[in-house]
């Protein structure tokens, strides 16, 4: 009981402290905005305008019929007015949390992940830059990001919360914001283009004024990804390729249409369900798949197996593959943090350029000759 009041009395404290900085907003008057360049992310829009900025979320979950706005507002400038159920977010920010180990790299790589003060699960970061910050106490593990610790979150008062959803189902997030704690939607995940969910550095950058930075940042990376498509045209030879692995007696194969299907395409390679129309993943059985698949020369993205025993004993019937025989299997596994997080989903987004190198590497071994591969490895 004496726990529930203390929330309560938080509660309403760290409410009225919100309720203190907000602008007194009344009805729509935009006009002169400034849209910003964004060229392969088709999630979300940033419009700027004098003192503030407008950023609208139109992907927040796949097939997704919602759309979320934000209002970032200079701290020390002035809002017009605006609809009173805008959500008006003060920028720059100072402190934050956030749910997905993705976000983690475009902080460091715009020089801000010092404003990181909580993070759910902190086992999973394998940056060792913020892992030392895990480590000295001053990132705060929240517990499962599926019931962040609210008391710790409270005690934390951070500015804003960077979270995602599966399905729009956020019944944490939601009963984040009721109490007073900005929460904004990242959708990066959703993205079927490799670059597209690289420029959602972008949208973090926004909430910093650190937008010269996330540009000069993904000109980069979008020049060493396209640099590496090219070379891998240069080879007219193309390697049947398959992916994914079983999980519960399901294969959960890549979509035609899919992220992955975009980088193996951009590496030159015969992807298998290329032909397919599917933005997310196949669920086939595995007779399926080994009917198609079984003469594949490389078996790319193989799950987070660390050897061919593993693979095997996870199911015998992956012996039944050429791939397998042949010594062509590759999982993203190469690199760990020190709790065993794979560092292929925390860095992977943003760096592109580096997976579909791997790619390449692997299908056409002649090519990038100086070229080690990053995050996949061979199974032995």
């Amino acid at each position: 009981m004496r726990f529930l009041i203390l929330l309560a009395i938080c509660a309403t404290l760290l409410i009225s402290c919100k309720e203190e900085k907000q602008h007194v907003v009344t009805s729509v008057n935009e006009s002169k905005g400034i849209e910003e360049s964004i060229r392969y992310a088709k999630g979300f829009s940033i419009t700027n305008y004098k003192g503030y900025k407008k950023v609208i979320v139109s992907s927040p979950w796949p097939n997704s019929n919602k759309t979320f706005t934000y209002f970032l507002v200079q701290k020390d400038g002035k809002l017009p007015n605006l609809d009173t159920n805008a959500k008006i977010i003060e920028i720059p920010i100072k402190t934050l949390v956030a749910v997905s180990t993705t976000n983690i790299p475009a902080l460091e790589y715009l020089e801000v992940d010092h404003s990181l003060i909580g993070f759910p699960n902190t086992k999973y970061i394998c940056s060792e830059k913020t892992r030392a910050r895990v480590d000295n106490g001053a990132i705060k593990d929240l517990g499962n990001d599926l019931e962040i610790n609210i008391e710790s979150l409270l005690e934390l008062n951070p500015e804003l919360v960077i979270g995602f959803s599966v399905n729009g189902v956020n019944i944490k997030l939601d009963q984040i914001e009721k109490l007073g704690i900005p929460v904004v939607i990242d959708g990066a995940w959703t993205e079927q283009h490799p670059l597209g969910r690289a420029e959602w550095i972008k949208f973090i950058a926004a909430f910093y004024n650190k937008e010269k930075e996330a540009d000069s940042i993904f000109k980069t990376i979008e020049t060493d990804y396209l640099k590496a498509k090219e070379a891998a045209k240069i080879t007219t030879r193309k390697p049947k390729v398959m992916s994914g692995s079983t999980f519960k007696d399901v294969w959960h194969v890549p979509g035609g249409k899919s992220f992955i299907a975009k980088y193996l395409e951009d590496a030159n390679t015969d992807y298998l369900w290329k032909d397919n129309n599917s933005t997310g993943s196949l669920q086939l059985n595995f007779e399926n798949v080994l009917e198609k698949a079984q003469n594949a020369e490389f078996w790319i993205g193989a799950g987070s197996f660390d050897t061919k025993k593993e693979i095997q004993d996870n199911h015998k019937g992956y012996a039944l593959f050429n791939a397998y025989k042949n010594n062509t299997v590759y999982t993203y596994t190469k690199r760990k943090g020190t709790k065993g997080g794979l560092l292929y989903y925390e860095l992977g987004s943003l760096r592109p350029d580096l997976i579909l190198k791997d790619m390449i590497k692997i299908a056409h071994p002649d090519l990038l000759n100086d070229y080690e591969t990053f995050f996949f490895k061979r199974l032995e």
